[in-house]
Formats: C-alpha cells, structure tokens, sequence
C-alpha cells in the first residue's frame, strides 16, 4: 500500500514564519502574553474560558496549561504548587469538571530520585489548582486512569502499584492499593469499567494483566518485547497495543487470551501509540523525529517525518485535527485529512501530554 506523504519540506518555512511571529507577539501568543498569565490562576480572575480547551502538560516549566485549542493562543497557566517538579500525565472526568496531574517528580524514567507522592486537582470551570491528593508510601506517581464511574486510577512506579480513589472529588487519600506484578510500572491501560488493567513494566520487560477490584487474583504475565511503555486500547476493548522502545516494534495482545496476536516494526524508540478517531494507530518515534501510522492489524499505512522529537499526541473530539507536543518546545496542529502541519504553537519548555474538551 502506498505511504501517506510526508510533510516534512512543505511545513518547514511556515513553521519559521509562524514561529518567528510568535516571538514578536504578532500571533497573539508571543512571549510578553504568556508571562502576564505566567503567576497564579487568581492573578487574572477576567480571563474567559474557551469554548475548546487544550489542556497541556509542560513538564520542564512544571506548569499545566490552557490553551485556545482553535487559535492556539494561551488562556492561563498554572504553576504545579512549591517544590511540586515535573508532572506527567493527568486524565479528566467525565463532566470535564476536573483534570488530576500526577506528580511524578523527576524528569523522566531514567533519572533516580524518590519523586513525588502527590496528585494535583485542577478545577477546569475555574482554571485553577483547588486540592491535593495524598498517595502517602507511594512514589513517582506516573500513569493514570479513570473508569465510567469516575474512579481515579494512579500508577506507583517505585512500588508497582495501582491505587485506586473510588471518589477523588471528595477524598483526599486511596480507598486501596493493587500490586501490579512488575518492576518500574509506568503506565496503566483500563478497561472503561475499571474491571480490567493492564502495567507497562519497564524494568521487567513485561505487560501485566491484573483485575483492579479483585486482590486475590494473580497478575498474569505477558512478555511483548524489550522495555514496553506505550499502549492503547482498542474501541471494541478487544485488543491492546503496545510499543517495545528497545525492539522497534509495536505489538498486539489478544484481551481475552493475553496472547500477542501481532507485531510491526516501528521507528526509532517508540514511546507511545495512539488510537486515532478514524481508527488509525500513530506510533510516536522518539528516536527518529516521526510518527508510523498503522492500520488494526498492524499493517503500515503511512509514515510522517517531523521537525523535531514527538513527544506526545492528542486528538481534536469533533474534528479531524491532532496535537502533536515537540521536544523543541512547540506544539504541532495536525490536519488529519491531509496530514499536513497547520499551525504550531510555542509552549514553555518540554510540552507533553495534552487534551482537548469542548463546552
């Protein structure tokens, strides 16, 4: 099947364009906006929420921020609170209300360090910072999940655990903690009733399938490859799909069976895979500054050449648009139609996951 273009030469000179104007504040995001919301949320109580809201983590500024996710102008930052250094990941509610950071506290898994044991509540009508979670024992807080009853899930790396908030609205400590049956658990895949869940070990080269709500069953072992991290699930929940950063290799696991069912070769490290809208799979290549697109069964169906590292991938809800977060400190707005860069948008440094919710 031919490959999707690339998109590296034709993007490049407007990138320049729109980041040069960036600099100058000619886009409206320039560096004299971002540093008047740059202080706590209460500082500017006047600024108007966005109909569609890119929520972005930019783990090196500890900041999370909000951003205009049609105009890509910045709408308020919030610092993590004193001492709080690097957060990952967060998820989001069902009502949209809430966002909850983990505070992972270092800058990535390759760096020692006890990290943080705190997850941070982000009120997203107000656009502020309101409460912390306790995680007490538990540190490097890193993947995070939430099921159809708004249950949180948050990943203990240092302890290979799950714990579980079964109303993190309301409470400010885990109801119960679940071992995952890795070494260095880094990130989660759930089922939508939270019935079932899935550990990337790092350490232990392995995936983990356990049941959240049953402690007395045994984590089932899976071996995909060296060093698995990325990971989606499916739309029908059948099928998890995996990335081994050391093998160049994305994988499928049969749900039912825990039995890999599939393999692809990747880029360069792949850190991450998504599931697209339309049902393709992007393949973060952190190692080759790309993205490999892949169809269900793990067919190549394109291939996009990037200016810089990807770090992390989201998708618009309601139109075919992605955001792509760049280690050169730029987010990337991706038409997914033609696969050709629109827009990016100057972050603070080391922008990574990201969301986007519409009112």
């Amino acid at each position: 099947m031919q490959s999707l273009p690339s998109i590296t030469q034709s993007t490049r000179p407007a990138r320049r364009r729109f980041l040069q104007q960036c600099a100058t504040g000619a886009a409206g995001i320039g560096l004299a906006g971002l540093g008047t919301l740059a202080g706590p949320a209460a500082a500017n109580p006047t600024v108007t929420r966005p109909r569609e809201m890119l929520l972005l983590i930019e783990k090196s500024a500890h900041t999370f921020s909000i951003y205009d996710a049609e105009t890509g102008e910045v709408v308020r930052r919030i610092p993590m609170p004193a001492g709080a250094l690097y957060p990952h990941e967060f998820v989001v509610d069902s009502s949209r209300r809430y966002a909850y950071i983990g505070h992972y506290g270092v800058q990535n898994s390759g760096i020692e360090g006890v990290g943080g044991n705190r997850i941070f509540v982000i009120d997203l009508k107000q656009m502020v910072h309101v409460r912390t979670l306790r995680t007490d024992a538990f540190y490097r807080i890193h993947g995070l999940a939430m099921d159809d009853q708004d249950r949180l899930y948050a990943l203990s790396e240092t302890q290979g655990a799950v714990l579980i908030f079964d109303d993190p609205s309301r409470s400010e400590t885990p109801n119960r903690a679940v071992p995952t049956g890795g070494y260095k658990s880094h990130l989660v895949a759930l089922t939508r009733d939270g019935k079932q869940a899935f550990s990337m070990n790092l350490l232990s080269n392995t995936v983990t399938y356990f049941k959240p709500h049953d402690p007395a069953f045994v984590p089932v072992v899976i071996k995909p490859g060296r060093k698995p991290e990325g990971n989606c699930l499916s739309r029908d929940e059948r099928t998890l799909y995996v990335t081994n950063r050391n093998d160049n290799t994305v994988v499928a696991i049969d749900i039912a069976t825990q039995k890999i069912t599939g393999s692809a070769a990747t880029g360069k490290d792949p850190t991450r895979v998504y599931l697209a809208p339309d049902g393709r799979l992007f393949v973060s290549n952190y190692g080759e500054n790309s993205i490999s697109l892949f169809d269900a069964v793990l067919k190549p169906v394109g291939h996009i050449a990037l200016p810089a590292q990807p770090i992390a991938v989201s998708f618009h809800p309601l139109r075919p648009m992605a955001y792509v977060s760049l280690t050169d400190d730029t987010l990337g707005m991706l038409d997914l139609a033609t696969l050709r860069f629109t827009r990016f948008v100057k972050t603070l440094a080391e922008p990574d996951v990201s969301m986007v919710i519409v009112a």
